[in-house]
């Protein structure tokens, strides 16, 4: 235990000093992000262990907190279905894999993005593997996990659009994680992808996959990258865990900035 701690000790100083070298415009002017002094953020863990909700909420909450949010913890959905509770959020980030949602949580929480401008951040199955009944949230989030062919393996990152706030002054990186295949909607704001090989399944050789993305639903900014299966995965990157900070902070904005809008018809003739 006294190990695990020094450990989180160690990768939350290496994550908040990342974020200190702010990106940068086209101009090259600094560009900050948007500060989480202030916001009001829940953050819902649970669902299956083997995504360490917990370990997560216990990085992330403090380093939010640093960061002058006031952070609400709750290891289930029941503060969705709470309307005047939900009014009062700016940000949600969530990790529940696997698991259900009632009707009556799953319409407080979409109405808090659609409606009311709350913004939601998450990585891997915690956000985009959550409640695979429940195709108006997979809607909202922008895309759903099928697949990870080998399991835990080495893959490249490719950053696709350095000109982004969340991605300015990235680089390309190898990440050693589950590589998620999943199924996008195309109308996602892409920001880095990952190519399959094909040595696992070789029907997929040369598939080019999204990693991280960003999207509105309604008033709400959502933010999504796939990586981060456990937390040493994603403290042990340096760019991911800083794309991951980067869109918490962006999604915090959501109520507050003008709304980003895009369309990218992947499709048309």
């Amino acid at each position: 235990m006294k190990n695990r701690r020094a450990f989180l000790q160690r990768a939350l100083s290496v994550g908040v000093s990342a974020l200190t070298a702010w990106p940068k415009d086209s101009s090259g002017n600094t560009a900050p992000l948007p500060s989480l002094k202030g916001r009001k953020i829940l953050f819902t863990y649970g669902g299956w262990e083997g995504h360490e909700p917990k370990a997560f909420a216990d990085y992330l909450a403090p380093w939010m907190r640093t960061e002058g949010a006031s952070v609400l913890l709750s290891e289930n959905l029941d503060p969705y279905a709470d309307k005047a509770l939900m009014k009062t959020i700016d940000l949600v980030v969530q990790v529940f894999t696997m698991s259900s949602i009632t009707k009556e949580q799953e319409a407080g929480l979409l109405e808090a993005f659609k409606v009311n401008g709350t913004g939601l951040a998450g990585w891997h199955g915690g956000l985009c593997d959550s409640f695979r009944n429940n195709t108006e949230y997979q809607y909202m989030t922008g895309g759903q996990w099928v697949a990870h062919p080998g399991g835990i393996v080495d893959y490249e990152v490719t950053i696709t659009d350095r000109q982004d706030a969340l991605t300015n002054g990235l680089n390309d990186f190898r990440f050693k994680s589950e590589q998620y295949y999943m199924h996008v909607d195309p109308n996602v704001k892409v920001l880095a992808t990952t190519r399959f090989t094909g040595a696992h399944d070789e029907w997929i050789e040369g598939c080019v996959m999204p990693v991280t993305w960003k999207k509105m639903y309604g008033k709400g900014r959502i933010f999504y990258t796939s990586l981060g299966h456990n937390l040493a995965h994603l403290t042990e990157s340096k760019e991911g865990l800083v794309m991951l900070k980067r869109g918490i902070q962006w999604a915090s904005a959501s109520k507050y900035e003008p709304k980003e809008t895009w369309v990218s018809p992947a499709y048309a003739r």
